[in-house]
């Protein structure tokens, strides 16, 4: 079964990475939601909103594998230039370090801001700007040491893993929402 599992992610990386984080994202949401509202909650009436979360967490697994890849390779670029600590080219943790602090001060923001849209569109929300600096700290205390773990993996368990990740957070943030009431 791990076998079958590697094998896929490997020969479908963008397939896989949009199949993971579809249904663990949205697991996590789903989650977090449950654990906050004391009750199962599928986003509001409406046969469509929970398919439209799932695919909204899709369409964000594909662009995750990307920006995994690419910020690989900008880390690699800037330290070939000398515009970044040489360690990168050969130290693993020191790599994963920068490919995190990379993908999260640069494509964090975005991802994060565009994640908020689209939930506020499917549940018919106002956007909260007050909330979303909490959501973009979070990605300097939270996701760079998150991330940097995970790029010390091998490239076809990231995703995976990223993925679990989802579930661990919706339950984090559960329980803060729940603790902070």
């Amino acid at each position: 079964m791990v076998n079958t599992y590697i094998e896929f992610v490997k020969q479908y990386p963008i397939l896989s990475s949009a199949i993971q984080i579809g249904i663990l994202g949205t697991i996590g949401e789903l989650m977090a939601v449950r654990i906050r509202m004391g009750k199962w909650y599928y986003f509001g009436p409406g046969p469509w909103k929970l398919p439209a979360k799932a695919f909204v967490w899709a369409f964000l697994g594909i662009t995750f594998k990307y920006v995994f890849t690419g910020f690989y390779g900008f880390v690699a670029s800037i330290t070939r230039e000398g515009w970044w600590f040489s360690a990168a080219e050969s130290n693993t943790y020191v790599r994963a370090l920068s490919v995190s602090f990379f993908a999260n001060i640069i494509y964090g923001p975005i991802f994060t801001t565009f994640h908020r849209f689209t939930d506020n569109y499917i549940e018919k929300k106002e956007m909260d700007w007050e909330s979303m600096k909490q959501v973009w700290w979070s990605l300097i205390w939270l996701w760079i040491p998150a991330l940097t773990m995970i790029f010390c993996l091998p490239k076809y368990l990231q995703i995976g893993f990223l993925a679990l990740l989802n579930i661990l957070l919706g339950l984090v943030l559960g329980y803060f929402a729940v603790r902070k009431k």
